[in-house]
């Protein structure tokens, strides 16, 4: 049976719950959140161990209050967390049977795989752990979520064609994008007849409150639609799907998703254009012209992360949240092992060899400035 035979094509993402004054779960606002999703007919719920405190909030949202067999569960292994043994890397699946209680995972993924963190999964050998354990009932469906190229992806499944399906981060803005290459990871997925599941569909909730001039687009077209709807409707439309993640995090998100995605069946040609209209207007927004195709970090004598502190301050250029934006360097610079801007030396190396002629020295001026407050 194909793995999204018989899910609705929203799963209720848990990155981002509902907590209270004093940062604990909201459990009541969260247990009236799944009751409404379930109501709907929607079953499918994202967790991960490295959520802090989704877990345990879900086991008694959720799996403490309903049958089993009423739902589906997916969590996820970060196995280069903090794991320095194949051991602590187990106990993190062991660790996510105690805080959910579920008895099982429908959908178990190695987390984030690309870059350097594919590896500790191999060096691990989880990908034989996870097999066990389906073979054990502990698991469903095994599979991954992935950050990184299509040439990478298309690596992983060679030597991993057991995956049963992908999670990726898929929406309208990045479909393009020579930083997230949302469509080249989906067509390597597609070619290896994979599933997916899609995550960021809303960008992180910048396409919920995007640009004024994408906002108008999608306001002539549809008054009444928010621009969150535009956003998973056309991650839902694509084809070989399980299912698409929204991170909701109020009652008024999930009953806005559920509205239009309960009897969802597609975008139509006219909603298509639409879209591409509102990719169009996107594009217009003047941000730095980075590719990542990464020539500029082969000759930079301080190993500055340039192409991860670009795309971070291109989050400012198109969606004026600095603090998103800084959140994104440190992830793309200092957690990718990456100097940050304010150690450059301005050799101007890194100008001699950019394909895009970019004044590089002075682009990482701004993103000292405005990210580092240097």
């Amino acid at each position: 049976m194909y793995l999204g035979e018989q899910i609705k094509k929203l799963g209720f993402g848990l990155m981002r719950l509902p907590r209270l004054d004093d940062g604990s779960m909201d459990i009541e606002q969260i247990k009236s959140m799944v009751d409404e999703f379930l109501a709907a007919g929607f079953t499918y719920f994202d967790t991960a161990w490295a959520y802090p405190g989704s877990e345990d909030a879900i086991r008694q949202a959720l799996v403490e209050r309903y049958p089993r067999e009423k739902f589906q569960l997916a969590t996820k292994n970060a196995a280069w967390i903090n794991c320095k043994t194949r051991d602590d890397a187990i106990n993190q699946f062991n660790t996510s049977l105690k805080q959910t209680g579920a008895g099982y995972f429908d959908f178990y993924l190695l987390h984030n795989l690309g870059e350097g963190r594919t590896k500790f999964f191999e060096d691990f050998d989880m990908w034989s752990f996870v097999a066990d354990k389906k073979r054990e009932g502990l698991i469903k469906h095994y599979g991954f979520s992935f950050h990184s190229t299509p040439e990478e992806l298309d690596e992983i499944l060679n030597k991993h064609p057991e995956a049963e399906f992908v999670q990726l981060q898929i929406n309208y803005a990045d479909w393009e994008n020579h930083a997230i290459q949302s469509r080249g990871v989906y067509e390597v997925a597609r070619r290896h007849n994979k599933p997916v599941v899609i995550m960021e569909p809303v960008k992180g909730g910048m396409l919920a409150k995007p640009p004024a001039s994408v906002e108008k687009v999608l306001k002539d077209a549809e008054p009444e639609s928010s621009c969150a709807s535009w956003a998973i409707r056309f991650a839902a439309s694509l084809d070989g799907l399980i299912t698409v993640l929204s991170g909701m995090s109020t009652l008024e998100q999930l009953r806005d998703n559920v509205a239009f995605m309960k009897d969802f069946k597609g975008l139509n040609d006219a909603q298509k254009a639409t879209v591409e209209r509102a990719r169009e207007e996107l594009s217009k927004i003047p941000i730095i012209p980075c590719t990542t195709c990464n020539y500029c970090a082969k000759v930079c004598p301080k190993n500055i992360g340039i192409s991860g502190s670009f795309t971070a301050m291109n989050f400012v250029h198109l969606y004026n949240d600095v603090e998103r934006a800084k959140q994104q360097e440190s992830w793309l610079v200092k957690m990718h092992g990456k100097a940050p801007a304010t150690d450059c030396i301005k050799c101007g190396q890194c100008e001699k060899v950019c394909p895009q002629h970019i004044h590089i020295r002075d682009e990482l001026v701004k993103v000292a400035k405005t990210l580092l407050g240097a």
